[in-house]
């Protein structure tokens, strides 16, 4: 069916990808999801779990190959508790690294003058975030 409009960029598809794919893991740790209204500021998913007792957000950030992540022009700006970073998000095999907050400022660099902030892979591609579910609360 041809609506008229034009076909989502692959950006899009990638990051779509990697928000869903982010929500089904955590959902089968048993995990409530839902996602929130797409490019709005803040978390991309409320988790909770199934008493109700516990709340978080998470940032859901997808590559399709490794890469490093975007983070802005200030850290300040982060808001979300958890971050989920989903590479080869189109893939049939996606990876996660699941960091928290402080981690993600702490390990982030700049560009030369001042410039945008970036998580590089060397920082998130690490043993101790890839498939970290049980550091989630």
């Amino acid at each position: 069916m041809n609506t008229g409009s034009s076909p989502p960029k692959r950006h899009q598809i990638t990051g779509n990808s990697g928000l869903n794919y982010a929500a089904w893991q955590l959902s089968r740790r048993g995990w409530h999801v839902m996602p929130t209204i797409r490019n709005a500021r803040g978390s991309d998913l409320i988790v909770t779990d199934a008493a109700e007792v516990v709340f978080f957000g998470v940032q859901s950030k997808a590559l399709a190959k490794r890469g490093a992540v975007p983070l802005g022009m200030s850290l300040d700006n982060l808001r979300s508790e958890w971050w989920i970073i989903t590479m080869n998000a189109n893939s049939d095999e996606p990876t996660c690294y699941v960091l928290r907050l402080e981690e993600v400022r702490r390990l982030a660099t700049q560009d030369r003058n001042g410039g945008r902030w970036w998580l590089e892979p060397k920082d998130y591609d690490r043993d101790e975030y890839r498939e970290g579910w049980n550091r989630l609360p």
